[in-house]
C-alpha cells in the first residue's frame, strides 16, 4: 500500500496521482489534504511519515507546490529518506542507491503526465543494496555528531 498525501499546493496532482494508481491496481490510502484550501504541508507530511515508519504503507508519495518544503517537513521524522524529484534519473537512483522511502513532487513545478512517470519510476525501482546500505545505516546521527 501506497501512503499519499499533499498540502493545497499540491492537491490537483495528489488527485491525478490517485487516478494513476487505481488504474494500475496500486492500493494507496490518502491522508489528505481533500481540497485546495490552505493547509500546512507538516500535517500532510507526518501523516504519510507515520504510516511508513509503522510500516502500514511500504512507501509515501507526497504533494506540494514545490515538492521542498513537505520533504523538509517528513525528512524530520527518522528512518524517513523523502526525496524532492524532478526527473527519472534522479528519482530511480533515490531507490536504488537511497532507498528512498518517500517521494516528493512539485504540484506546482511539475505537468501532471511528467509526474506520473516519475511515481512508475519510484514504485518500480527496488534498493541495490550491497555498498549503499551502510550509507543508509549511518544517516541517522545524534546531534552532538553535527558539534
Amino acid at each position: 500500500m501506497i501512503a499519499l498525501g499533499s498540502d493545497h499546493g499540491g492537491f490537483e496532482l495528489k488527485e491525478q496521482i490517485k487516478l494513476h494508481l487505481s488504474s494500475k491496481g496500486v492500493d494507496f490510502k490518502d491522508f489528505g489534504t481533500d481540497s485546495e484550501e490552505s493547509i500546512s504541508y507538516v500535517v500532510p507530511a507526518r501523516a504519510v511519515s507515520k504510516a511508513v515508519l509503522s510500516k502500514e504503507c511500504e512507501l509515501g508519495i507526497l504533494v506540494c507546490g514545490t515538492g521542498i518544503g513537505i520533504s523538509i517537513a517528513a525528512n524530520r521524522a527518522k528512518g524517513i529518506r523523502a526525496a524532492v524529484c524532478t526527473d527519472a534519473f534522479c528519482t530511480k537512483l533515490s531507490r536504488l542507491h537511497n532507498n528512498a522511502n518517500v517521494l516528493c513532487l512539485g504540484g506546482r513545478v511539475l505537468a501532471a503526465q511528467y509526474a506520473l512517470e516519475l511515481v512508475d519510476v519510484f514504485l518500480n525501482t527496488k534498493f541495490e543494496g550491497g555498498r549503499h546500505l551502510e550509507r543508509i545505516n549511518s544517516i541517522d546521527m545524534e546531534i552532538e555528531e553535527y558539534r
